[in-house]
Order: C-alpha cells, then structure tokens, then sequence
C-alpha cells in the first residue's frame, strides 16, 4: 500500500482570525494550516481525524469567528488553490482560492460573457460555490458545469450541479457526505471582451459608491427576502447607523455592518445582527436571514464551511 503523502504547508496552533476576516473580528482557531496546493490541501485533510471540525477560509469576508473561537482546523486556500485557465472545452477552471474579480477579468480577457458579476463578490471562487454568492442578476451556479472536491479521506470527487439543492445563497449536497469545494470548471457564453471590461468597471464603481468599502465589513449581512431588500427594510425600520459596542449598521447601505473603529468584538457583531432581526420582524413581519456565516464559541463548529 502506497503511504499516504505528507502535508507540506505550514501549521499553526491559536492562529488569532481577526488577521483573516474582513471583519476584523473575532477569536482564534486552534489549529490553523495553509497548503502548498490543492494536492496538500488533499494530504492535509485525509490526515485529520474524521471528528475534527474543518473549516475552509479564501478571504474571510463571510464569516464570523465567535469571540470564544474555533475548536477545529481552518485551511487557508487563497494563494494555494490558485490555479486558474481556460480548458479545451471552453469552459473556465478555477480553484477555489482564486479571488471572484480575477475570475471575472479573466473570462473578459478570453471574449466570455456573464461573469462580470463576479467583480462584485468581495471573496473566492471556493466561497461563491459554498453559499451560491450573486449579485447585480447572477448567481454563481448558474454557470456551474461541474465542481471538484476533497473527501476527509483525501479524495477528490466531481459532481455535476444535480447532485445539489441550489436556491438563492444556499447550496447542500442532496445526499450526506463530508466533502469540501476546491475547484469548479465554469461555462460562460462568447461575447465581446471589451464590452464585458467595461461592464466590470461600471459594476465596480456601483459598488465603490453604495458600499461602505473603507471600513472593516463582511459584506451583505442579510438575504434579500422575497419581493424586497433586506436594506429598504433596515433602514425603514430607523437602524441605519445604530451602533453597539464598537460595531455598527452602515450610514451608507443599511445591510453592512462596519467595525469603524477596529474595535468590535464578534459577540457585538452577533448581537447586532439579532437586533436587527428582531426590529425589522416587529415593524414588518419579515424575518431576515443571516448570509454571513458564524461559527465557534459553544454552538456547534460548522464543518466544511468556507468563505
């Protein structure tokens, strides 16, 4: 029997992950690993104990680590699941750690069409696959022709994208199993690549003058309900700009909160966030949904999970 191959990035025990979310927020992982490559990573996860929780982190800016921290292993893909090209079949490969923008200038620059949205998404491509990410019309898995993954054994598996449930910002395998997203091949249509580039520069200044990108954030914090914006619904309700603790709803779009100050502890951002959901649900009967994911401190670790 061939030996199992050696993990060959580096190990890091109470890795504090405010230096990893956008946030700028939370407490520490108890292990922490960054691979050479996705080879790695694959030695990395089928060397740890099927109980460990794992947790995949591209550019942390949809997560939330409590202030008690994260009793697992968070593998660090940015920079390592990089790999990025245009396969015979025209379709697009991209690792999971290759940030969304780059995929997006990259389809520009080969005359694709359809991944300008991906400019807009503040993570990585693993991320985007994770939780479905979209914006400005589109959604990751509309373009998904087949996803690579690694087992806790250290397998790699491609599925097709019926092997999910797929819905807005939320994927789930149909069937149980353990697995993590390293890699998607992405099929967009021709088009012209000037146009697209232009495209991308419009959706980036949008975004540039209606997000609070200056300031420490995760992103949007809560879906769009059906019919409506989770933003009208804040604001309407008198929360834009509420603060507690160092934390605080956005005076430029009501569905951020900023950490202005550095300062904010992840139990202020959470708390925040139930406010939030309890005022906008007493006002309008519309329960918001949180898209950010939270994870440590005394509930259960969530394993798999990536942003």
């Amino acid at each position: 029997m061939t030996p199992a191959p050696a993990f060959r990035g580096e190990l890091r025990s109470n890795e504090p992950m405010v230096r990893h979310v956008s946030w700028r927020a939370g407490g520490a992982a108890a292990r922490a690993a960054w691979p050479v490559d996705v080879e790695d990573c694959a030695a990395l996860l089928g060397s740890l104990p099927s109980t460990e929780d794992v947790l995949m982190v591209g550019l942390g800016s949809n997560l939330l680590v409590r202030d008690e921290g994260f009793d697992g292993t968070v593998v660090f893909t940015h920079g390592a699941l990089k790999n990025l090209a245009l396969e015979a079949d025209g379709t697009i490969y991209a690792e999971a750690g290759v940030a969304s923008p780059k995929v997006a200038r990259f389809a520009a620059t080969h005359d694709l069409a359809g991944a300008e949205f991906l400019a807009g998404i503040p993570g990585t491509i693993g991320g985007a696959l994770a939780m479905n990410a979209g914006c400005y019309g589109s959604e990751t898995w509309s373009f998904v022709e087949r996803v690579r993954l690694i087992n806790r054994r250290g397998e790699f598996v491609v599925r097709p994208p019926a092997e999910f449930e797929i819905a807005y910002r939320h994927v789930r395998p149909l069937t149980a199993h353990d697995e993590v997203f390293v890699g998607a091949w992405l099929r967009f249509p021709s088009g012209d690549g000037a146009a697209s580039r232009a495209r991308i520069r419009e959706l980036l200044e949008k975004r540039i003058a209606s997000q609070p990108l200056q300031l420490p954030n995760a992103g949007s914090v809560f879906r769009n309900p059906p019919g409506d914006h989770a933003a009208r619904l804040i604001e309407a309700a008198g929360l834009k700009g509420l603060k507690l603790g160092g934390a605080q709803v956005s005076e430029k779009h009501a569905n951020f909160i900023v950490n202005p100050q550095g300062a904010a502890r992840a139990s202020e951002i959470e708390m925040l966030i139930g406010q939030i959901r309890a005022v906008v649900m007493q006002k309008f009967d519309v329960e918001l949904e949180c898209e950010v994911r939270i994870v440590g401190g005394k509930n259960k670790n969530e394993s798999g999970a990536m942003a």
